[in-house]
């Protein structure tokens, strides 16, 4: 009896072992994968939060120049709410990290694009409608290279607005600093040969 009280004891003994090493295991492969699961976890957040800003980004730019191409004269009012369409497109994003700008393009005789007009935007935190700002880009200035050869057509106009957007993630597990979203767009004036800002130009 004694010798079947010990082999029970043995076996009971082994199984606790056994168990206990299950669990030594579990923990083992636990304290491996979470990191794992943590970083693609909040890598998915942060980058499907940047693909959808970045969408609403190309949404805004062609929003600007579709709006301004269907105007037939423009003033700094006009501008302004144009600029200002960006507060509903970026929503439930922060606007105030929206940066907007609107340039007429004139392409001459020998298919060189200058500026005529540029006008950037901003939106203040908590604002309901755009503040306008100085373009970088400046009247005279020579755009050929960006401007796609299939628009390069002599004697026209162009109207090309550009946004863009600093994006910070809001964790920063996997992306460690801000990225700049950007996109631009070209459309043609489409009720007038080209669209006077504040009076410029003069003529198309």
């Amino acid at each position: 009896m004694q010798a079947i009280a010990n082999i029970w004891r043995n076996a009971c003994r082994s199984v606790r072992d056994f168990v206990a090493d299950k669990r030594a295991l579990a923990a083992t492969e636990f304290a491996v994968i979470v990191p794992l699961m943590l970083v693609m976890f909040f890598g998915t957040v942060e980058f499907s939060s940047a693909v959808a800003i970045d969408r609403k980004v190309t949404l805004i730019a062609r929003a600007l120049s579709d709006l301004t191409s269907q105007s037939t004269t423009l003033a700094d009012a006009d501008m302004k709410d144009t600029f200002t369409a960006s507060i509903s497109v970026i929503m439930p994003y922060d606007a105030s990290l929206v940066k907007g700008t609107v340039s007429q393009i004139y392409i001459d005789a020998n298919s060189i694009a200058t500026v005529q007009w540029s006008k950037a935007g901003t939106i203040a935190s908590g604002a309901t409608q755009a503040t306008l700002a100085t373009s970088a880009r400046k009247a005279g200035d020579k755009v050929t290279t960006i401007i796609p050869v299939s628009l390069l057509i002599p004697s026209t106009y162009l109207i090309l607005s550009e946004a863009n957007y600093t994006y910070t993630p809001s964790v920063g597990y996997v992306l460690k600093s801000s990225i700049t979203l950007s996109d631009l767009s070209y459309t043609r004036p489409r009720q007038v040969t080209c669209v006077p800002y504040n009076g410029v130009p003069s003529t198309c």
